[in-house]
């Protein structure tokens, strides 16, 4: 974070100091005082900046769920195979994969990149932004059914199942009973759940 900005950018320089607070701390540790102290302005600066706590919220989250996009496309890119098929079943591995492993990485972006509920505070773009990873996980099922990998009778709720499945086992991991678990057994749960999510989609 930085305490100095360009005329004209201090919400961004504002935004970034969030951001950083939320790494750090998650929900409680992003506060206006706070950030406007990190870029050395005053807080009644800061206020001119935002409606209130919800939209410095907002803007968080949209960066968070942003970097998930980003995670879950390098996910899809790491993918080299050229049967279409077995492409599609490994995409929806992989993008399963970027999720837990963005979610244990960021703890704090994680969990306020779901708390954000006011629609008040919602743009049209903002809104779309928010939900682009979902949307990307639809793409991938999408080309799951298409290739025949998947029986289009499976294709209806399927998001809801696969997303359920990685947010519930990025909580367990998080702040669950399995929170201390070393990495490598993780990693071993996470390729059983992975492979349980493909064999339900794709079993005859």
């Amino acid at each position: 974070m930085t305490k100095s900005y360009h005329h004209g950018n201090l919400r961004a320089a504002l935004v970034d100091a969030a951001v950083g607070l939320a790494r750090e701390g998650g929900p409680d540790a992003v506060v206006l005082r706070e950030m406007a102290r990190l870029v050395g302005v005053s807080h009644n600066a800061a206020y001119r900046h935002f409606s209130d706590r919800d939209d410095v919220m907002a803007e968080v989250a949209e960066f968070a769920m942003g970097q998930l996009e980003t995670a879950m496309r390098s996910g899809i890119a790491s993918v080299r195979s050229r049967d279409r098929e077995v492409r599609a079943r490994r995409c929806l591995r992989e993008v399963g994969r970027a999720y837990v492993h963005f979610a244990l990485g960021n703890p704090g972006l994680f969990t306020i990149a779901f708390t954000v509920k006011s629609e008040a505070v919602l743009s049209e773009e903002r809104a779309l932004a928010l939900v682009a990873p979902y949307a990307l996980l639809n793409e991938v099922l999408d080309e799951l059914r298409d290739s025949g990998a998947m029986p289009a009778r499976r294709r209806p709720s399927a998001d809801v199942s696969c997303w359920a499945a990685v947010h519930g086992f990025s909580l367990l991991h998080l702040s669950g009973p399995v929170s201390d678990a070393p990495s490598t057994e993780r990693e071993a749960a996470l390729d059983h759940l992975l492979a349980t999510i493909e064999r339900g989609l794709i079993a005859p």
